[in-house]
């Protein structure tokens, strides 16, 4: 098998390509034979169209991509590795997120690399999102999510490298700002064909994964391999209600309270089809999308996720 590296030095606070290939190097000269090559990527979508040429130009390349990088990275990847029956993905990581691997095991894990190469193989479910007035296709293989938490997305992107604000805190520094700027959104959305919701609302995601914005567990039922995805909207709700909500959310353990379950609509899902009358952020894996409407379809065992070996 081949084993090819994506690396994005732009992932991070800082970048790590050098240490990242350093470590590469190092397990290659102590495992003769290990098949590898690394790619630095320049651009935005770049990993996406590398891995995508790449795996066209050896289909009969058995052939294993590791996204270095955040879940923006992965999400290139996977991106790239979508149609490739010769294609595993795995990551390691170095962002500043890193929300996806969390459903299998911890930073320290992905970055063991021998314990990554001789990784475990999962085929996963993938959602691939339709901006209707096109026929444009993105894919996200962990959370997609709109209102509220895409503008916290929006902001935690644009202070991810700055001192104090960004890195880990990212996300709440978003938090902060968005408390006070988007707490009320409008949408209208269809679950599987059916109405499903008309009106303001704080926050909704969908997921295949757990985690998002670095500690937050938003859809803890999710399971992401069993074609389908959660859907999680939370009603609009008053400030003091949504502060009383944070810690459980980070913790995953909101689904549980009484009082939240009547602020919550809840369900599983393969399509979901989301509109308002003006343009709003979508964020994919961290990664930002802005029109009025979109199409999400779940696509079972769409990619194979290789996670490190030794996990329960």
């Amino acid at each position: 098998m081949k084993h090819i590296f994506i690396i994005n030095p732009n992932a991070g606070r800082e970048d790590s390509s050098a240490d990242v290939q350093q470590q590469i190097t190092r397990y290659a000269e102590a495992h003769e034979g290990f098949d590898f090559l690394t790619y630095i990527t320049t651009a935005p979508a770049d990993a996406t169209r590398f891995a995508d040429r790449w795996c066209s130009e050896h289909p009969d390349q058995p052939v294993r991509l590791y996204a270095c990088g955040g879940d923006g990275t992965l999400n290139e990847v996977v991106a790239g590795a979508i149609g490739h029956p010769n294609a595993q993905v795995s990551c390691f990581p170095c962002g500043s997120g890193n929300d996806y691997i969390k459903y299998y095991g911890s930073m320290a894990d992905f970055t063991d690399l021998p314990r990554l190469v001789e990784g475990v193989p999962h085929p996963v479910d993938v959602m691939r999102i339709t901006l209707p007035s096109t026929d444009h296709l993105r894919y996200s293989i962990n959370i997609c999510n709109f209102g509220f938490d895409a503008m916290v997305c929006k902001t935690g992107n644009d202070v991810r490298r700055a001192p104090i604000i960004g890195g880990s805190h990212s996300y709440t520094t978003g938090i902060i700002k968005s408390i006070f700027t988007s707490r009320s959104n409008y949408v209208r959305m269809s679950v599987d064909g059916q109405p499903f919701f008309d009106g303001k609302m704080l926050l909704c995601t969908l997921g295949n994964g757990r985690y998002n914005g670095g500690k937050y567990m938003c859809a803890p039922l999710s399971i992401n391999d069993d074609g389908l995805l959660e859907v999680n909207l939370f009603r609009r709700m008053s400030l003091v209600k949504f502060a009383s909500l944070i810690d459980d959310y980070s913790r995953g353990t909101h689904i549980n309270r009484p009082d939240v379950k009547r602020l919550m609509l809840y369900r599983q899902a393969t399509t979901v089809d989301i509109e308002s009358p003006k343009p709003f952020w979508l964020v994919i894996d961290g990664e930002m999308l802005h029109a009025s409407r979109y199409h999400v379809e779940n696509l079972r065992h769409a990619i194979t996720f290789v996670s490190p070996a030794g996990l329960s």
